[in-house]
């Protein structure tokens, strides 16, 4: 991977999202904090891609978090942003502020040192749908490249995993 581009590794998750929202006519959008638009770069790399991408925030900044994305106030307040909560709720406002069906967050610590008590690499993915979300929490080693990258796979596979849980909910077709 460059520091600058997508990561090629990360492609297949990409069009494997895209194939399974194309299938079932849904949308999504994507929220970024410490992958800083890299998420979005590669989502956008997929041919076909515009049927099913509305688009997505970069709120690198705490305060970004609240106001873009609407991320309670009191919780980045009690929590801070690097937080399963908060990865939550910038998913599921994503969500709401881009009118997409599925929404997919990113929030960490990329490095090189930690952050508010945080140490590198613990790092936060959540995906808000239709019928709820879900969150993981990453223990990720590595510099700022190789964490951002692996942060990257790891939302596009959350993404995927609750795509595929869906289409085996019948409440949900």
């Amino acid at each position: 991977m460059s520091s600058t581009g997508p990561d090629p590794g990360s492609g297949g998750a990409a069009a494997a999202v895209v194939r399974l929202l194309v299938e079932r006519r849904e949308t999504f959008a994507t929220v970024e904090s410490l992958t800083g638009g890299l998420l979005a770069a590669t989502v956008v790399e997929i041919a076909g891609v515009s049927a099913v991408y509305r688009g997505g925030l970069v709120v690198y900044a705490t305060d970004l978090k609240e106001r873009l994305a609407d991320v309670p106030a009191d919780l980045l307040a009690a929590r801070g942003p690097v937080d399963p909560e908060v990865a939550v709720a910038l998913a599921a406002g994503c969500r709401r502020r881009c009118a997409a069906d599925w929404a997919v967050a990113t929030t960490g610590v990329a490095g090189p040192e930690p952050q508010d008590g945080h140490p590198v690499g613990e790092v936060y993915v959540a995906v808000a749908g239709p019928a709820g979300g879900a969150v993981r929490r990453l223990a990720l080693d590595g510099g700022r490249a190789e964490i951002r990258t692996a942060t990257v796979r790891e939302a596009l596979d959350l993404l995927s995993a609750e795509l595929q849980a869906a289409a085996r909910e019948p409440s949900m077709r």
